[in-house]
């Protein structure tokens, strides 16, 4: 690995290990979890206390629904994703989650998963 790459990963893992200290999800309120990769999104709502994953989705998996305007490839990707997770939370009865971004920024990808998810009916 080159110095710039070990660099920006350890300066990753500090954010999530910051992130992940302060956030936890529960029976009630689970914690919705984001994980990019260079090409797609991945989302998965967890419930800590049983340390059980509920459900997921990712980029793959997502729907067919109407991006709003300014979002292109990528982001279009992430804010289907975010609508497709709200849509099977609903349906499993879950109303309000905590959300985990896991040390990326909340900009970009993530910030519009959190976007679709907020249309599509989660409480953060």
């Amino acid at each position: 690995m080159s110095d710039s790459s070990k660099t920006r990963r350890s300066a990753w893992l500090k954010r999530k290990r910051r992130v992940a200290k302060k956030i936890s999800g529960t029976a009630q309120r689970p914690r919705l979890t984001v994980f990019r990769s260079h090409r797609h999104i991945y989302a998965q709502i967890v419930d800590d206390d049983q340390r059980h994953t509920l459900f997921c989705c990712d980029s793959n998996h997502a729907g067919q629904d109407e991006v709003p305007e300014g979002l292109d490839c990528k982001c279009a990707a992430a804010y289907r994703v975010g609508k497709t997770i709200a849509s099977i939370a609903q349906e499993k009865g879950v109303a309000m989650i905590v959300f985990d971004r896991n040390g990326y920024l909340y900009h970009g990808r993530v910030a519009a998963l959190a976007r679709g998810a907020r249309d599509g009916g989660l409480e953060f």
